[in-house]
């Protein structure tokens, strides 16, 4: 898919309070739905042919936060990074999955995700302390100030990789190496380096025997 070729993005309208919590608090459960529905654009935009379909958004969320469960690091607190993971990309059920193709500023980006956390808490949600600990657990990801917060990009940039292998070995496709170029030279958590060290020696391996 070309440039030119994918749609101008629309964003739904943000939600307005009832002022009745029940109400309001079951539009935010509505809403998250969307992370179960939409497809990670990455995918989508490169027109991956899958016998199946394009993960989820949540699928995305999902492994990641096994993959957290994994760890051996002792020094991490894993239950915060499990709800990292699953925190991480809650905006996008808001804003979708913005991809880089798409031209959208970082900035402004930023500015549409953070705009959805604080329409979740605070209108869905009314700042309830739950709302607030989401709230804090998605500003803490972002500012990827602690060590389980660079942890779960790490984990972010992994999952993407196995996922371009999962296709490969699946579907035999051949074309999805940017998909590792963009995430595994960045990875720095020395586990995480290890599982994407063993990927890389399972996809060579895979390759030569072709």
């Amino acid at each position: 898919m070309v440039a030119q070729d994918i749609p101008k993005r629309v964003y739904p309208p943000l939600y307005r309070k009832t002022g009745d919590l029940n109400v309001d608090r079951l539009a935010f459960f509505h809403v998250i739905e969307q992370l179960k529905t939409q497809k990670r654009t990455g995918w989508t935009y490169h027109e991956v042919n899958t016998v199946s379909y394009p993960p989820s958004i949540s699928d995305h969320m999902y492994r990641m936060a096994v993959l957290a469960l994994c760890s051996s690091d002792v020094k991490l607190n894993i239950a915060k990074c499990v709800m990292l993971c699953v925190v991480h990309d809650l905006a996008e059920a808001q804003v979708g999955d913005i991809a880089p193709r798409e031209g959208i500023p970082k900035a402004e980006k930023r500015r549409l995700e953070a705009e959805a956390i604080h329409n979740f808490v605070h209108e869905m949600l009314h700042n309830s302390p739950a709302a607030q600990r989401i709230e804090a657990l998605w500003n803490e990801y972002e500012e990827q100030k602690t060590e389980e917060a660079q942890f779960v990009k790490d984990l972010d940039r992994f999952e993407m990789a196995i996922q371009a292998s999962d296709y490969e070995r699946r579907e035999g496709t051949t074309t999805l190496q940017s998909f590792f170029d963009n995430s595994l030279p960045h990875i720095k958590h020395p586990e995480v380096k290890s599982w994407a060290d063993d990927l890389e020696a399972e996809r060579a391996q895979g390759n030569t025997s072709r």
